[in-house]
């Protein structure tokens, strides 16, 4: 079987979709006999396993450096020729349409992973007439696919709401080895120059509108010394204080969890997240995480592993890190990691969704263990 994954939000610096596609591919490579191939407009064609296969695009501003493919026209030639069994959809722009026209012409099934909170994007950019258009074209276009998945609940609801009432709930996942509280180094702190009481504090992504990056710089600067806070990514240039140290994006995980497990506590203020990665990684390096009520995030983090806020409240936000810290900080680490490696571990998340194309295919029987389709081999 030829699985074809397409979508202009895969980059080779990573983010969400990426990491999903990379640890796909390499589960897939461990446990199975599929053929795999990525198609975006931010790569260079290669020969590797996963096969990346670079789409003809153009930069478009708006959208964090991703590119747009110029036409329909272009990921349709490039799906033809790669004569896909199965094609899963990581974006609702050009690639979402030329997966429909392989599904109309040659009947290839086509499954949409709703990966983007597109009308929370549009409304404070372009208001809520563009908000309610968004929601419409949407709804016309995922009621077309095979399946259409989301990582969190209120995606799914999300959905439901706009007509596509057919969703189902996929949530995303970790490699709990790779990120593990035994990353932790002691001297993080030395390091950074702050004193051995310094409250760190830890945000990891892009730096971008949809996070409410200001509402975190302001609640750390209103609790005042010894809270610190570490800014990982990169994106919109935000203000410099004494109170927060920038550090670039980390490309390589291994070095990423070094640094989310030597923290004390993730903080995420977004209210938009579809998933939330980040805040499962840094809970599998033994975090407890303030986060908000708002988005998907919400559901990933309760009472036992973290705090949450109200979503755009700077008051909120401070008091939820401050009360964090009168917490058992040891057993809302230890929480978070039992319920991310348990939970949520890839070798858990990918048979699901291994499943699910199972159900699209209809071929659950063939494609069993030993066949010749889709074969977990352990």
């Amino acid at each position: 079987m030829h699985l074809v994954d397409i979508t202009m939000f895969y980059a080779a610096e990573g983010n969400g979709v990426s990491t999903y596609l990379n640890a796909k591919a390499r589960w897939l490579a461990r446990h199975s006999r599929v053929r795999h191939t990525i198609l975006s407009p931010n790569v260079d064609s290669g020969g590797e396993a996963p096969a990346l296969v670079r789409v003809p695009a153009f930069a478009l501003p708006g959208i964090n450096g991703f590119r747009m493919p110029t036409s329909v026209r272009a990921p349709t030639k490039l799906l033809r020729q790669a004569r896909p069994d199965l094609i899963e959809v990581g974006d609702a722009g050009h690639s979402a349409w030329a997966a429909l026209k392989m599904r109309r012409r040659l009947g290839v099934p086509a499954i949409a992973f709703y990966h983007s909170d597109l009308p929370s994007l549009v409304r404070p950019r372009f208001g809520q007439t563009a908000e309610g258009v968004t929601c419409k074209y949407l709804a016309h276009l995922y009621r077309q696919f095979d399946l259409v998945l989301a990582p969190s609940r209120v995606m799914v609801e999300q959905l439901h709401e706009m007509g596509v009432h057919d969703a189902r709930h996929q949530p995303l996942g970790i490699d709990s080895g790779v990120f593990h509280p035994s990353r932790r180094i002691e001297t993080l702190r030395a390091h950074l120059r702050l004193p051995e009481n310094a409250r760190l504090l830890v945000y990891a992504g892009r730096f971008t509108a949809e996070k409410k990056l200001p509402l975190l710089i302001e609640a750390v600067r209103k609790l005042g010394r010894p809270y610190h806070l570490v800014m990982v990514g990169g994106g919109l240039d935000l203000p410099r204080y004494p109170q927060i140290t920038y550090l670039p994006f980390k490309h390589n995980q291994r070095q990423l969890a070094r640094l989310l497990a030597s923290c004390d506590v993730l903080v995420h203020p977004g209210d938009c997240e579809t998933f939330g990665l980040i805040v499962l990684e840094a809970m599998a390096c033994g975090l407890p995480v303030v986060a908000t009520t708002g988005g998907g995030v919400a559901e990933l983090v309760d009472d036992q592993t973290g705090i949450l806020a109200e979503p755009n409240c700077v008051d909120s936000l401070a008091g939820a890190i401050e009360a964090i810290y009168e917490r058992d900080m040891a057993q809302l680490g230890a929480n978070a990691r039992r319920k991310a490696a348990e939970c949520y571990d890839w070798n858990e998340i990918l048979p699901q969704v291994m499943r699910r194309y199972h159900g699209v295919l209809g071929t659950r029987g063939q494609d069993e263990p030993g066949s010749r389709g889709i074969c977990v081999t352990d």
